[in-house]
């Protein structure tokens, strides 16, 4: 015959009163009030038809009965103790593994890698490629760097690290041919596009104030790619007018490889660290709040 259990919080406060040999240390140790730890113990007498402990001037012994417990639960507490502890070093000791769209791989985050592992050398961070450039597939990774839009992925915590901007960037030589000052002018020429983001271009167009039926006329023209990677080649090749992430060609318009002539626009997505819901969000925190840094300059 089984008998029940008395409450685990119960044998908590008895095995820290029966270790330490005084209420008020064992509440203490736990952080609740004296008379929460004197309940406690009056549950296990209850529970047990018996006296556990027996007061000796202002202490506490226990009992035959009370030490016939102590042995069991001080051996089981320890064993549990030690098991929290080992789980929670492996946890902090195993690698961060950080799974990103190639594209956002290869164009922002690789560059600024060793910064990032030089200010959290403890995160002993592990990057991999995402099997999709549109993150809330499942992975094993411990979190995902990624542009999503709302609503969130349900089976996620979501940390935004800041909007998008989209941008239409076209080669020196291809944007000589253009007008700046007319986006409309971008309609005689081939536009490229990604299969992962068929809005960029409405997006954009509608921002801009631009007819939709010359938008989608000037698409069927244009070519799209499966990777923001090889639409970013494809323009900087002179091969069309790409519209892609501001911070993917940030750098290659800085550097001259492309130009922006008709400005960005905001769209409601975010580049965001998306975390499984049983992950360890405040190991997390220090890898966002150096995301959001990094980000700002």
């Amino acid at each position: 015959m089984q008998h029940s259990l008395p409450p685990l919080s119960a044998l908590r406060a008895f095995e820290a009163t029966a270790r330490l040999g005084s209420v008020t240390a064992a509440a203490n140790e736990l952080s609740v009030t004296h008379g929460a730890v004197s309940r406690q113990l009056k549950s296990l007498d209850e529970h047990f038809g018996v006296a556990l402990f027996t007061k000796v001037g202002r202490g506490l012994v226990l009992t035959h009965h009370g030490e016939r417990l102590q042995s069991g639960v001080g051996e089981a507490f320890a064993k549990l103790r030690d098991s929290c502890t080992l789980l929670k070093h492996e946890v902090e000791e195993a690698p961060f593994t950080l799974a990103c769209p190639g594209s956002l791989l290869a164009r922002w985050l690789i560059p600024r890698l060793d910064r990032l592992n030089q200010a959290l050398p403890e995160l002993k961070l592990q990057v991999v490629v995402s099997d999709s450039e549109q993150p809330g597939t499942p992975s094993d990774a411990s979190a995902t760097l990624a542009f999503t839009e709302p609503p969130w992925p349900a089976d996620m915590v979501v940390i935004p690290l800041m909007p998008e901007q989209i941008c239409a960037v076209v080669s020196p030589s291809l944007a000589a041919q253009t007008e700046p000052a007319n986006p409309v002018s971008l309609f005689a020429n081939k536009l490229l596009y990604t299969a992962s983001r068929p809005q960029a271009w409405p997006q954009w167009a509608a921002a801009k104030r631009l007819e939709q039926s010359k938008l989608e006329t000037a698409l069927q023209q244009g070519q799209g790619f499966a990777h923001l990677y090889y639409l970013i080649e494809a323009a900087v090749a002179g091969l069309g007018i790409a519209i892609a992430p501001k911070l993917l060609v940030e750098d290659d318009v800085n550097s001259g490889r492309l130009v922006a002539p008709w400005g960005s626009i905001e769209t409601p997505a975010r580049l965001c660290l998306l975390l499984p819901k049983h992950a360890n969000v405040r190991r997390s925190e220090p890898l966002a709040e150096w995301f959001k840094q990094a980000l700002k300059g």
